[in-house]
């Protein structure tokens, strides 16, 4: 009896036929894409999680088939391709800080329309500023793990596994990473009274 596409491992859809690499397309590429376009953009996701998927169908004999989930692989693979891009997002990064309008996110403009709602979104405004400085400033590699974990929802193995580092490094990259956010946003961080 065949397992249906839907069910099968992850491993088993990158070992078998190559018509069946497909299903890993229609499992993961949204949550791919949603996070690259966090990062870079939506059209330049849509080319990265394309490139994404035809790094991982070329190379897909190197995947370890004791690993159930293909999402941390496909992740590290898309981590990669990121690396490339990297001085352009951080310039995203500096100008969302400036001018507090993500330049990667035209097509949702503020609205505005109730006023007990200003003050709010000032502050949120402002904090998002506070945000991309703080992300502009961190180290790439601070970075990469701590938008893993937040956008992606990457656990400490599945990171380790997306990037090829030890779970120590994972961890002390994510702790500075937080640290760092401690400190460009105290009031964010600020124990309720």
């Amino acid at each position: 009896m065949t397992v249906p596409l839907r069910d099968s491992p992850d491993a088993d859809l990158m070992t078998g036929p190559p018509e069946r690499f497909g299903e890993l397309f229609e499992r993961y590429s949204d949550q791919l894409y949603d996070y690259c376009a966090r990062r870079v953009g939506r059209q330049l996701a849509e080319d990265l999680v394309a490139d994404t998927f035809a790094a991982a169908f070329a190379h897909r004999d190197r995947y370890d088939v004791t690993v159930p989930n293909a999402r941390p692989w496909l992740f590290g693979i898309l981590a990669n391709l990121l690396h490339k891009h990297r001085r352009a997002e951080a310039r995203g990064w500096r100008a969302l800080a400036r001018a507090g309008r993500d330049p990667l996110d035209g097509a949702r403009p503020l609205d505005e329309s109730f006023a007990d709602e200003v003050g709010d979104r000032l502050d949120a405004r402002a904090a998002t500023r506070s945000l991309a400085k703080a992300l502009a400033a961190m180290p790439h590699e601070q970075r990469e793990v701590l938008l893993l974990h937040v956008w992606a929802c990457l656990d400490y193995p599945d990171l380790a596994l997306a990037l090829a580092l030890p779970p120590g490094t994972v961890r002390s990259r994510l702790h500075r990473a937080k640290a760092k956010l401690r400190r460009a946003l105290p009031d964010h961080y600020a124990p309720s009274t």
